[in-house]
């Protein structure tokens, strides 16, 4: 081939250029990620064209930064646009790795110089301390694989204290005023000692509960009985990062007044309409949430359900058709209903990919949060 090559460069030069090793450039072609533009039959030498330096630069840097193979790959042929998106995921997973990271390294210094836990104690309503329990109860993850998310945080202010449970599809979350006694503290309890707790509190009399976690260990009395266990040694997710209060976000686009009855019966209709949409690779029936003329909640009709020639002339019809849809698992939705209580409830929609809360008319600190399904 000659004179072909001149006008190529050699794997060494291109290592040169870009910054990555020839071994790195063999590996990434092999990878399919940066394949030369001409390799020779005989001596199976590679060669690179001009066109091919930026891109083995954008490679060199991607690797620097710990970027996994498929997302450089991608990244090499994207539109610019794309690549600064596998950015910002990238960076955001490297932030939460080093968050991990220094609770790590924390909990390793505690191990190699231990400090003495500082013992906090609360004292509670039992009514309150109930209609907390019952208020997040639902939302405890079940998933074994999850073992992370199988209890609820006991999350210890000056004043009270909020329980909050999650198994990533809903997040639920209450208060209960408390008299604390020692520095604010975060238990994370076991679904089974909580369950013990709720099953004293319906034969409490009237003197408080009282609550004490140091470190680990967790007492609660009731009355004459006591319970102790052992906090789950994992970290509870960020449950602050989906609440617009914490985050300082603007009140929800939409706040919608719903009469729990009316919905519940809705929802458990046998001829309510639903999405069928696949879940985990599980068939799952999807509840499709949208406004009626008086600005209202209504079960929508999938896009199967509305005929193809629907007419102009039918302006609430077509405007469903094309205007606000939410997808919820409706099981998930009956829950926090019964969960919420009450006859009258708050349901707030933002639009179909942001999170819906369901919230008491009275209460502002109980409330459950409920991730949309695409439809």
């Amino acid at each position: 081939m000659p004179g072909v090559e001149s006008d190529l460069h050699s794997i060494g030069e291109l290592a040169r250029a870009s910054g990555l090793t020839v071994s790195a450039l063999r590996f990434y072609d092999s990878a399919g990620v940066l394949q030369p533009a001409l390799v020779d039959p005989v001596t199976g030498y590679r060669w690179y064209a001009d066109e091919q330096i930026a891109p083995a630069r954008l490679v060199a840097g991607l690797r620097r930064v710990g970027m996994p193979v498929p997302e450089i790959a991608a990244a090499v042929r994207a539109e610019p646009a794309e690549v600064h998106r596998l950015l910002d995921t990238h960076l955001r997973r490297l932030v939460d790795g080093l968050a991990d990271a220094q609770r790590e390294v924390a909990r390793l210094r505690a191990l190699v110089d231990p400090v003495p836990a500082a013992a906090t104690t609360l004292l509670l309503s039992p009514a309150e301390l109930a209609a907390a329990v019952e208020a997040v109860r639902f939302a405890v993850g079940v998933d074994p694989e999850l073992p992370m998310l199988s209890g609820v945080l006991l999350d210890v202010e000056p004043d009270g204290v909020r329980l909050v449970a999650t198994d990533r599809h809903r997040l639920a979350l209450a208060r209960a005023a408390a008299d604390v006694d020692g520095p604010p503290v975060r238990a994370y309890l076991p679904v089974d000692l909580i369950d013990q707790l709720r099953a004293l509190l319906d034969a409490a009399d009237v003197r408080p509960v009282r609550l004490t976690v140091s470190g680990a260990d967790l007492r609660i009395t009731v009355a004459d009985r006591t319970v102790t266990g052992t906090a789950l040694p994992y970290d509870f997710p960020d449950y602050r990062r989906l609440l617009r209060e914490a985050l300082g976000e603007p009140p929800a686009t939409y706040r919608i007044p719903v009469d729990v009855a009316a919905l519940r019966a809705a929802l458990t209709d046998p001829a309510a309409p639903t999405v069928a949409r696949d879940h985990g690779g599980t068939p799952l029936a999807v509840t499709v949430l949208g406004l009626d003329n008086q600005g209202g909640l209504r079960l929508l009709p999938g896009d199967d359900d509305l005929p193809a020639d629907l007419p102009t002339d039918l302006p609430a019809e077509r405007e469903q058709a094309d205007g606000l849809r939410v997808g919820v698992n409706g099981a998930y939705l009956l829950d926090a209903l019964d969960a919420a209580g009450g006859s009258q409830l708050v349901l707030e929609l933002d639009g179909p990919i942001a999170p819906l809360a369901v919230r008491r008319t009275d209460d502002v600190d109980t409330f459950s949060v409920l991730m949309p399904i695409r439809l």
